[in-house]
C-alpha cells in the first residue's frame, strides 16, 4: 500500500457511506466490512470513551519476548512521530513506545496510556480492532477509522501468533500522521512481529528445558544437562535410532505426542515392525519455575546385544532422543522420548490430525466430474473432523458448467452435517447475500474469514436476524467461511460452523478449511469445465440426430438415446423415406466422446443420408462412407495437422433397406454389431451378417444380404453401449437381450422401454442408440404391374390400362395426370432404354409410377432451345410430379414419379 496522497476522498466516501450510500468500488474492501460492522455494532463516528482496563499482566511472556524488539524499533524511529503499540489478542494495550518522547507529554491517555481496549466491537476501525478482526496485517489510513479523533493518523499492524499453535498472542502496531506513510514499513513491521514470534517461541523452549531438568533431577541422573546437552533439549528423531527403523520411530513419535496430550500418569504398549513392541509411559513433572508437563519413556525389551546411543545436542519445543539408557533389573531398557507441556501434545496431535485430513481429501474428493456431488465430497471430508456442519453455495451459472463473477445470488448446493435437525436454509433454496455478510466478505477479498463468536457476528445476524436465532439455539456458535477459487474464477462459497467443541474456529481451523476449498475448487472447475463441455456436446448430439420420424408406412418405429455418463459420444440413428414405398434404418457409432465425436457424428449422417438419397445399395453406400472417412481422418489428423488433433479413429455402421411391397430387407454392416430379428411367432435371431470392417480403414469391400420378413416382423438396431459393460459379459447382455425380445406382441415404443430396462447398464460408459422398426406389408390391391416390349404402339394399352385400375382406386381426378406422366417415363425406355420393360403403379401415401427398363442410362432434365422437338418430357414430367428421380438396380434402373394425392385427387 503506498503513500495516500489525498484525504478527501476517504473522507467523502465514509460521509457517504454514513448517509447509506453506496461505497462500493471507492473503499477498500477490508475497510468497507469493517465499517458496516461498526454500523450494525451501532457505534457512532463520534464516539470517544474506550473501555479501559487494568486486568492485564504488564511483564507477561509477550510483554518480555516484544520489549527488545520494541526497544530496537523506538531507536529506529527516534525524533519521529511514531508510535509504537503492543495490543493482546483482545485488543487491550500492553505497551506503548514513541519516537519522540515529548508526544507523550502532549497526547491524550487513551493514545498513550496501556490498559484501554481498542477491539473494533469498542473503538471502531482501527489498526489493532481490524487485525484481529481480519487477522492478518493490514494498514487504516486518515478517514478510513471510523472513529473521528483517529483521523488525522494512520497505522500499519500485524498479528503476533504463538508459531506452536498459531493462536493470535497480540498485535504489533505502528501509528504515524497519514502524510507520513510509507512502503518500506510493511515489511519492516513484518520482521519485527517475526523476531517477536522467535522470542516467544524461544521462552517456550526454555520452559521444555525446565522440565527435562526436574525429570533428570527426579530420575537421579547426575548433574546438570547444561553442560552436556548445551542448553537445549534431545531432537526427537535421534530416539534409539540405531535400535529402530524410521516408520517404527514414526510410530513411536504419535503415540507420545498423543500421551503427553492427556496430561495424566499412563502406559501404552505400541506395536513395532517384526513382531517387536515398547511400552510408553507418560509422566506428569513440574519445573523449579511452577510449569507443569508431561515426560514420556520409552521401555524396550533388552537384547543381549543391544548398545545404546550416545546423546546428541538438538533443538524443538519438545525434549527427545536417547539420552540416557538403563538396563533394569527386568531386562527392559529405559530411554526418554518425550518432554513437553501437554499443550504441545495437543497441538501436535491436532497438525498430524489435519495432515491426514488433506491426504484423505486427495483421496475423497472430485471422484467424479459433477459439481454438485464434487461439492458433496467436501462437506463429507470436512465433517466431522474439522467442522460439526458444511453448507456450501453455489452459483446458478456454475452447475451449468458456466463461469460466474462475483454475486449475491446463490444456489443451495450441499448441507450436510452430525446431524439433520439444524434449520439451514435447506438444499436447493436461492440465498440472496447481503453485503454485511462473512459470505460476501470473503467473496470480496479472496481470503477465508473467521468469525469465533456467532453471537457477536452482526454482519451474519443481519442476514436474516430470526434464522440465525434459530441456528444459536442449536449451539452453532463458529464460523469459517471459504471462497472456492480456482483461476481467479469464483465458484462457491463453503462455510464451515462448529457446535459440539466449545472451543471457537481458530487460524489453524481456517487455514485448513482453506487448503480443503482450495483442493476442492480445483475438482469443482474441473467438473465445471466438463459439465460446459459435457452439456455443449449433448445439445450438438440432440441437434444433430432426427428430431421427429419421417411419415412413412412401411415400418411403425421407436427409438431412444442415451448419452454416456462420462461424456457424450457420436452415436446415431435415423430412418430415411426411400422411392418406391421403401424406408432406409441407419444406425451408426463413432469412436469416441466429447464435442469432436458428436461433430464427426454430424458429418456421417449427413453423408449417409446424401448417399441415401442417391439410391444406393448398402453395400456401395458404406464403400463411399469408407471412403469419406479416410479423406477425413487424413485431413484432421495428417501429418500437416497443427491443431492438436488426434485424428478420426473410426466409426461403426449398419444400414437396412426394406421395401414393403416385396417384403425383403437388404442389410449391410461395417464392424456394427449385429441386428435382431423377431418374428411374428415369438422366434428370436441375432442376424449373421456379414461383419465388414469399421468404417475408415479404407480398401476393404462390404457385403449385402437381402432376406425375406413376415409381416409384423421386428428388427432391432443398436449400438454397442447396450450390450457393453465391464461389469458384464457381453453374451450375458445378448442373452438378456433375446428373452426381453421374446414378445412380439408388445408395440416398438414399449419394446423400446424393456430392452432399456432390462439390458440397458445401471451407468452407461458409452453412448445407446437403440431403433426398433416393426415391419408392414403393401397390400397387392394397392399394387398394379404390367410387362410389355419396347414397342411404341403399345403406350396407349398402357395408359389406358393405368386410367382403369385408376378408377378401381377411386382416383378418376388423377388420370389425366398420370397419363401424361407414363406417357412421357415409357416413350423414353422405349426410345432410350433396353427391353424388358415393366410399368408399376403403387397406391400409398402418395401415388407412385415407376418404369423400369434393363439400360444403365439415366435421363437428365435439360433446357430445351425454342426449335428442339424434344427434351421437355422430363420437365413435364418435373412439373407434374412432386418428385422423381432415377434408381440403379441389378437388372438396369428405375425411373419413378411421386404425385400427391390430394393433388391428383
Amino acid at each position: 500500500m503506498g503513500v495516500v496522497g489525498d484525504h478527501i476522498g476517504p473522507v467523502r466516501s465514509r460521509d457517504r457511506f454514513l448517509h447509506g450510500e453506496s461505497v462500493e468500488g471507492s473503499v477498500r474492501s477490508p475497510i468497507l466490512s469493517s465499517w458496516q460492522r461498526c454500523r450494525l455494532l451501532g457505534l457512532s463516528p463520534d464516539q470517544s470513551e474506550l473501555p479501559f482496563t487494568e486486568d492485564f499482566d504488564p511483564d507477561g511472556p509477550l510483554v518480555r519476548a516484544a520489549g527488545p524488539v520494541l526497544d530496537r524499533l523506538q531507536s529506529i524511529f527516534a525524533g519521529s512521530q511514531m508510535n509504537l503499540c503492543l495490543a493482546d489478542g483482545h485488543g487491550t494495550v500492553l505497551q506503548r513506545r514513541f519516537g519522540d518522547k515529548a508526544l507523550l507529554r502532549h497526547l491524550a491517555p487513551i493514545q498513550s496510556v496501556p490498559g484501554f481496549v481498542f477491539a473494533e466491537q469498542v473503538a471502531g476501525t482501527n489498526g489493532i480492532g481490524l487485525t484481529l478482526a481480519e487477522r492478518r496485517l493490514v494498514q487504516v489510513y486518515g478517514a478510513e477509522h471510523f472513529a473521528e479523533r483517529s483521523q488525522s493518523s494512520a497505522c500499519t499492524a500485524i498479528p503476533v501468533r504463538d508459531q506452536l499453535s498459531g493462536r493470535i498472542e497480540g498485535v504489533l502496531c505502528l501509528g504515524y500522521p497519514y502524510t507520513d506513510a510509507d512502503p518500506a514499513l510493511v515489511p519492516l513491521v513484518r520482521r519485527a512481529a517475526e523476531a517477536v514470534e522467535r522470542r516467544l517461541m524461544e521462552q517456550s523452549s526454555a520452559r521444555e528445558r525446565g522440565l527435562l531438568q526436574a525429570y533428570l533431577d527426579a530420575d537421579n541422573h547426575t548433574g546438570p544437562i547444561g553442560g552436556a546437552l548445551d542448553g537445549h533439549p534431545l531432537a526427537m528423531d535421534e530416539l534409539f535410532q540405531s535400535e529402530l527403523d524410521q516408520p517404527d520411530q514414526w510410530i513411536l513419535k504419535e503415540k507420545a505426542t498423543e500421551l503427553m496430550s492427556s496430561a495424566q500418569l499412563a502406559a501404552a504398549e505400541v506395536p513395532l515392525s517384526h513382531g517387536r513392541w515398547v511400552t510408553l509411559v507418560s509422566r506428569p513433572v513440574t519445573s523449579s519455575s511452577g510449569v507443569e508437563g508431561v515426560v514420556i519413556e520409552a521401555l524396550l525389551p533388552e537384547d543381549t546385544d543391544r548398545h545404546a546411543p550416545a546423546p546428541t545436542p538438538a533443538h524443538g519445543p519438545a525434549a527427545a532422543g536417547a539420552p540416557r539408557t538403563a538396563g533394569s533389573a527386568d531386562g527392559t531398557v529405559r530411554g526418554l522420548v518425550l518432554v513437553g507441556e501437554p499443550e504441545v501434545g495437543k497441538y501436535a496431535v491436532a497438525a498430524r490430525r489435519r495432515l491426514e485430513l488433506l491426504a484423505e481429501a486427495s483421496n475423497r474428493i472430485g471422484t467424479t466430474l459433477d459439481v454438485a456431488r464434487t461439492a458433496w465430497e467436501l462437506a463429507e471430508t470436512a465433517v466431522p473432523r474439522l467442522a460439526d456442519f458444511v453448507t456450501i453455495d453455489v452459483p446458478e451459472a456454475v452447475l451449468r458448467g458456466e463461469e460466474s463473477g462475483p454475486t449475491t445470488e446463490m444456489h443451495r448446493t450441499v448441507v450436510h452435517g452430525i446431524r439433520e435437525d439444524c434449520p439451514f436454509y435447506p438444499v436447493g433454496e436461492q440465498v440472496t447475500l447481503r453485503p454485511t455478510t462473512p459470505h460476501m466478505r470473503c467473496q470480496a477479498t479472496g481470503q477465508p474469514v473467521l468469525e469465533p463468536d456467532l453471537r457477536a457476528a452482526f454482519g451474519w445476524i443481519a442476514q436474516d436476524p430470526e434464522h440465525a436465532e434459530r441456528l444459536l439455539a442449536h449451539n452453532i456458535h463458529s464460523l469459517i467461511t471459504v471462497p472456492l477459487l480456482a483461476r481467479g474464477v469464483l465458484l462457491g462459497i463453503a462455510s464451515f460452523y462448529r457446535s459440539q467443541d466449545p472451543a471457537p474456529f481458530g487460524d489453524d481451523d481456517r487455514a485448513l478449511a482453506q487448503e480443503l476449498a482450495a483442493r476442492a475448487a480445483l475438482c469443482i472447475d474441473n467438473a465445471r469445465r466438463y459439465t460446459r463441455e459435457h452439456t455443449l456436446a449433448l445439445a450438438l448430439q440432440r441437434s444433430l440426430l432426427p428430431r421427429g420420424l419421417p411419415e412413412q408406412d412401411a415400418v411403425e418405429v421407436a427409438h431412444r438415446y442415451l448419452p454416456a455418463e462420462s461424456g457424450v459420444g457420436g452415436d446415431w440413428f435415423d430412418v430415411i423415406p426411400l422411392s418406391g414405398t421403401r424406408v432406409a434404418l441407419l444406425v451408426g457409432d463413432v469412436v469416441g466422446h466429447g464435442l469432436h465425436a458428436a461433430a464427426t457424428m454430424g458429418r456421417l449422417r449427413t453423408a449417409a443420408r446424401n448417399f441415401a438419397e442417391l439410391e444406393l445399395a448398402p453395400d456401395e453406400l458404406l464403400t463411399h462412407l469408407d471412403n469419406l472417412m479416410v479423406r477425413l481422418d487424413r485431413e484432421e489428423g495428417g501429418d500437416n495437422a497443427t491443431d492438436g488433433s488426434t485424428g478420426i479413429v473410426g466409426a461403426t455402421f449398419l444400414y437396412a433397406i426394406y421395401d414393403p411391397t416385396s417384403q425383403t430387407c437388404t442389410m449391410a454392416r461395417a464392424g456394427h454389431p449385429p441386428p435382431v430379428l423377431v418374428l411374428p411367432d415369438g422366434t428370436v435371431t441375432l442376424l449373421d451378417l456379414p461383419a465388414g470392417p469399421p468404417l475408415g480403414l479404407g480398401g476393404l469391400p462390404f457385403e449385402s444380404v437381402e432376406m425375406q420378413l413376415p409381416e409384423h416382423s421386428q428388427l432391432v438396431l443398436y449400438t454397442d453401449g447396450l450390450i457393453e459393460d465391464r461389469h458384464r459379459d457381453i453374451d450375458v447382455a445378448l442373452a438378456a437381450l433375446r428373452r426381453v425380445l421374446a414378445d412380439p406382441d408388445r408395440a416398438p415404443e414399449d419394446t423400446c422401454r424393456a430392452v432399456l430396462d432390462a439390458v440397458a447398464p445401471e451407468h452407461p460408459a458409452d453412448d445407446i442408440a437403440l431403433l426398433v422398426a416393426r415391419t408392414h406389408a403393401l397390400p397387392p390391391d394397392r399394387i398394379a404391374t404390367w410387362d410389355l416390349p419396347a414397342d411404341p404402339a403399345l403406350v396407349c394399352e398402357v395408359r389406358a390400362a393405368a386410367t382403369a385400375q385408376l378408377s378401381r382406386w377411386g382416383l378418376d381426378e388423377s388420370a389425366f395426370a398420370t397419363e401424361l406422366l407414363l406417357s412421357e417415363l415409357v416413350t423414353n425406355a422405349v426410345r432410350y432404354g433396353t427391353a424388358p420393360i415393366r410399368v408399376r403403379l403403387i397406391r400409398d401415401r402418395t401415388l407412385i409410377c415407376e418404369v423400369h427398363d434393363a439400360s444403365s442410362t439415366a435421363p437428365r432434365m435439360r433446357h430445351a432451345a425454342i426449335t428442339d422437338e424434344g427434351g421437355r418430357g422430363l420437365f413435364l414430367v418435373a412439373q407434374l410430379a412432386q418428385a422423381w428421380g432415377t434408381r440403379y438396380t441389378t437388372a438396369g434402373k428405375v425411373i419413378w414419379a411421386e404425385c400427391a394425392l390430394d393433388a391428383v385427387a
